[in-house]
C-alpha cells in the first residue's frame, strides 16, 4: 500500500492538530458547496454540492484515498483527507452544477458508520461494495439534473473510482484525473507494498471505458503515482477517445487547485479515427 500524504513527521507537526472537518467546511462554503449525508449501499457519504442549473451537465468530483496511513507500516485510524485536493479541485470549479464526493469513512463520524474498518481505506479501499456505494451515491447525485450528462473527475485513488464507476453507468459524457491511480497492482509494485486483491483495478476493465472522453493528468514531479501510470492504463484502454497531459512543478498532494481553472481548459474528446 502508498502511504497516506501525512507521514509521522508530518502527522505530528501538523496533521493531528488540524481540524479536518472545518478545514473542509471553510474551503467549500467560499465555492458555495453545500455539505450532506448522501445514503450509499452500506455506507453514508458526505457530499459537498452546488448545483443551479437543471438544464447543464453535473461535473462530480471524488476524493482520494486521504490520510489512509500515518506511516509504511502503520494505517491511520481516520481516512478523512487532510488536503483534500479533490474538494480543493472542486472549490476551484465555477460551472453551474458541481458536486463533491468523499469516499467511505472520510468525513462522517465513525460512530455513525458500523461498515467502517481500517480495511477499507487500506486493502479494500476499491472493493466492489465500494464501487456500488459511490456508484449509488452518484445516481443520487445525477437525479438532481435528470437527463443531464456526467462529468467525473478523480483525484488519485479517486480517479481508480471514477474509471470503475464510469465503466458501469451509461450516462457519462467524460472523465479526467488528476494524479490517478489508474494501474493499482503497477503503483503497489512500484512503492513494494502489499497486493490488494479484495479491490478492483482499473487496468481489468480498461476497454469498457474506451468510448468516453478522457484526459488524465500527472506530474513529471510525482513520485508516488508517475506519469507512467496514466500512460499505461491510455494504452490499455486505446481507441480515439483517451489522451495524457503532463505537467511540471508539482508533487502528488501538490497545489492542483491553483492550476485547475487551466487544466479544465483541455476539453477531453474523441478525435476522428486515423
Amino acid at each position: 500500500m502508498v502511504p497516506g500524504i501525512c507521514g509521522i513527521a508530518l502527522l505530528s507537526a501538523g496533521c493531528a492538530s488540524l481540524d479536518r472537518n472545518a478545514h473542509a467546511d471553510a474551503m467549500a462554503s467560499a465555492a458555495g458547496l453545500k455539505r450532506e449525508v448522501v445514503a450509499g449501499g452500506d455506507f453514508h457519504l458526505t457530499v459537498f454540492s452546488r448545483i443551479t442549473r437543471a438544464d447543464k451537465p453535473l461535473r462530480i468530483y471524488i476524493e482520494g484515498d486521504g490520510l489512509a496511513w500515518v506511516s509504511r507500516s502503520e494505517p491511520s485510524l481516520d481516512p478523512t483527507p487532510v488536503a483534500a485536493t479533490g474538494l480543493a479541485l472542486a472549490a476551484a470549479d465555477a460551472s453551474a452544477n458541481v458536486a463533491y464526493l468523499a469516499r467511505p469513512c472520510q468525513f462522517t463520524p465513525m460512530q455513525e458508520e458500523p461498515r467502517c474498518g481500517v480495511t477499507y481505506w487500506t486493502g479494500k479501499r476499491f472493493a466492489p461494495e465500494v464501487i456500488d456505494a459511490m456508484d449509488a451515491a452518484v445516481g443520487r447525485l445525477a437525479a438532481r439534473v435528470p437527463r443531464q450528462p456526467l462529468e467525473l473527475v478523480g483525484y488519485s485513488g479517486g480517479g481508480a473510482i471514477a474509471v470503475l464507476i464510469a465503466a458501469r453507468r451509461r450516462d457519462v459524457m467524460s472523465l479526467r484525473t488528476v494524479a490517478g491511480n489508474l494501474d493499482v497492482e503497477y503503483v503497489n509494485r512500484l512503492h513494494r507494498v502489499s497486493s490488494m486483491p479484495a479491490s478492483r483495478n482499473p487496468m481489468e476493465i480498461a476497454r469498457q471505458v474506451a468510448d468516453i472522453a478522457q484526459i488524465h493528468f500527472s506530474s513529471a514531479q510525482d513520485t508516488v503515482v508517475p506519469p507512467e501510470v496514466a500512460a499505461r492504463f491510455a494504452t490499455a484502454v486505446g481507441g480515439t477517445c483517451v489522451s495524457t497531459s503532463v505537467v511540471t512543478g508539482l508533487a502528488h498532494d501538490g497545489e492542483w487547485a491553483s492550476r485547475w481553472a487551466a487544466l479544465l481548459g483541455q476539453t477531453p474528446v474523441c478525435t476522428a479515427s486515423r
